[in-house]
């Protein structure tokens, strides 16, 4: 059984996208209605300016029979002081419009980015397989950031446009039918280009964010490989891979910005028409409509107000399909289902060493072959058990399995008698940890690395795993000790010491079931004997589970279960398997002979 991973969110329109993205970001509608108000009432100031302007020319200012002008000075004043008060309150009621838009905007960007890191972990082993890093980084970074500017600006600019262009034309129409009328048949044609052109911004956009992601991507895996690429002077094969999705980016980029370019181009010529028609119109036929010459200067001035918003489209247009590109990449991510929930209370285990049962269990990866298939497997509490098998068994994935980083599709695990679905989140950290084959550190001091094993342990605490596991002499030959910066990802230690911290970071949670996967394979023989014997003072009081290549391990376990196609083949002690004289002891004596030459 497995479940598809193409999500719906591709099949959906734009406007379908825009509608569930802003539900995906509650933040960017918090007095978003307000805001609108605001918009509005800026539209009114826009376009009250012209109405106050015909007043002034037929009102204030007479032209006398002798060629003279008489102008009602109070009667100006009043009306332009009238001007300026819309002009100052509109300025202001867009200040504060932007401010507004401005906060809501970056709590809508911060609340999505981190809805979206937390569903990529909440993802499951399967879908990190079948997904690199770098989408996921491209996800909660540059397509998140895509929306910034259209909820910072695009939301009010599709409220104060459309209300600017339906106040105008009922301006207009008020002043001269004939007038209003010409204007909208010269802006007509345009309706049908601009809808042309949103059709194919999107694409545009929807491909340039894919674009985007693929730059990602590539970069991060040279950037992250960088000492494989100059060890294996690849450096040439990578920068063609960086610069070719580069390239596509740039061609993705210009093809957006082309289409943006005709929106506005667009916008310019049909405002440039409807202004020259107005005009030629208004003057021909002056006398014929009754067009004082205030009011031909006022819907003069009003088509002109309509070349903003007009010419606005483009760039609106624009913004929206970049926020429903990003959407749209968002919510492919958040469409992906969470296979692995957390039950709710869920069940405690007893405290103590846990005892491990999997019965039946089939696994695989999305629609991949079964990676595991019928495994069934007892494991006593406090027991040590090594599991073994050539590359690609299964025996990593079954270590998976225990730590719940994945459900099996078919069976099922239960730690000391309850079923590992049913363990609240708390319960099975208390109880299960593992140690990867590359203890994974973050850029901060080596104690704060430590203190992850069990958030708020103090100093002290801390202290004492190091010493329980008889690391203080390791310890103190570092610069700073438990303060020592230890760079990005631990660079700033060896794989061994780094495994070290893995270990004491797992010293410190005292789990009941400790999970190896292959903890001492990447490390010289001296660093191994010192991550064993931390290794075996951390087993003592709890079930240990081994993924083992240096069948070492195996040697020394309780007991040894052995991988094969998925399946489990063999189980037993070291000695058992190898005079049964089956896969162990072909396994075993090849790793003999690997040592011993």
């Amino acid at each position: 059984m497995s479940k598809s991973t193409t999500p719906a969110t591709r099949l959906e329109g734009g406007f379908s996208v825009f509608r569930r993205g802003l539900r995906a970001s509650p933040e960017a509608r918090v007095g978003l209605g307000i805001t609108f108000v605001l918009g509005v009432m800026i539209a009114a100031g826009k376009v009250a300016i012209p109405i106050v302007l015909q007043r002034i020319i037929d009102d204030g200012i007479e032209v006398q029979a002798g060629g003279g002008i008489d102008v009602d000075l109070p009667k100006v004043l009043t009306m332009s002081s009238i001007a300026a008060l819309v002009v100052v309150v509109s300025g202001v009621l867009a200040l504060i419009a932007e401010r507004r838009l401005v906060r809501s905007t970056e709590a809508a960007l911060y609340g999505l980015r981190t809805r979206a890191f937390a569903h990529v972990h909440d993802l499951s082993l399967a879908d990190h397989v079948d997904n690199s890093d770098g989408v996921f980084v491209a996800r909660v970074t540059s397509d998140v950031q895509a929306l910034a500017r259209f909820c910072q600006w695009g939301l009010v600019a599709w409220t104060v446009g459309p209300t600017v262009i339906i106040a105008v034309f009922i301006a207009m129409a008020v002043y001269s039918w004939q007038l209003a009328l010409l204007v909208f048949i010269a802006f007509l044609p345009s309706i049908p280009m601009f809808l042309a052109l949103q059709r194919r911004q999107l694409s545009a956009h929807d491909q340039l964010r894919t674009a985007i992601t693929g730059l990602m991507v590539e970069a991060n895996e040279v950037i992250s490989g960088a000492a494989t690429v100059r060890a294996y002077d690849i450096g040439e094969r990578a920068e063609a891979k960086v610069t070719d999705a580069a390239n596509r980016r740039y061609r993705m980029g210009l093809r957006r910005n082309r289409y943006m370019a005709m929106a506005f181009s667009v916008g310019d010529f049909f405002g440039a028409l409807a202004l020259a028609a107005a005009f030629a119109a208004g003057v021909w036929q002056r006398e014929a409509w009754g067009l004082s010459s205030g009011t031909l200067i006022a819907v003069l001035f009003l088509v002109t107000l309509l070349n903003e918003p007009i010419g606005e489209i483009g760039e609106s247009t624009d913004q929206t399909q970049e926020a429903i590109a990003g959407w749209r990449k968002i919510l492919e991510l958040m469409d992906m289902p969470i296979d692995v929930v957390e039950p709710v209370p869920g069940s405690p285990i007893p405290a103590g060493a846990v005892g491990v049962s999997a019965r039946n269990i089939g696994f695989s990866y999305r629609d991949g072959p079964a990676v595991l298939r019928d495994v069934s497997v007892e494991i006593p509490a406090g027991s040590n058990v090594a599991v073994v098998g050539e590359t690609g068994s299964g025996k990593t994935t079954f270590a998976k399995l225990l730590c719940r980083l994945a459900d099996p599709q078919d069976g099922v695990i239960e730690l000391s008698g309850v079923a590992l679905d049913q363990i609240s989140h708390d319960a099975r950290l208390a109880a299960v940890r593992m140690v990867p084959q590359d203890g994974f550190l973050f850029e901060m001091t080596l104690r704060e690395n430590i203190r992850l094993g069990r958030a708020g342990a103090t100093d002290d605490e801390i202290d004492q795993a190091v010493d329980d596991l008889g690391l203080r002499p390791w310890l103190d030959d570092l610069t700073d000790g438990l303060d020592t910066a230890i760079g990005a990802r631990g660079a700033g230690l060896s794989v061994g010491e780094r495994q070290l911290v893995a270990l004491i970071r797992v010293a410190l949670a005292d789990p009941g079931l400790l999970v190896l996967d292959e903890a001492t394979s990447s490390v010289d023989p001296e660093t191994d004997q010192a991550l064993t014997e931390t290794i075996a003072r951390l087993s003592a009081g709890r079930t240990v589970v081994s993924v083992a290549h240096r069948l070492a391990t195996a040697e020394a376990a309780d007991l040894v279960i052995v991988f094969d196609a998925g399946r489990i083949v063999e189980t037993g002690h070291h000695d058992e398997l190898v005079a049964a004289g089956g896969i162990y002891a072909g396994l075993h004596a090849a790793w003999i002979g690997n040592t011993r030459s």
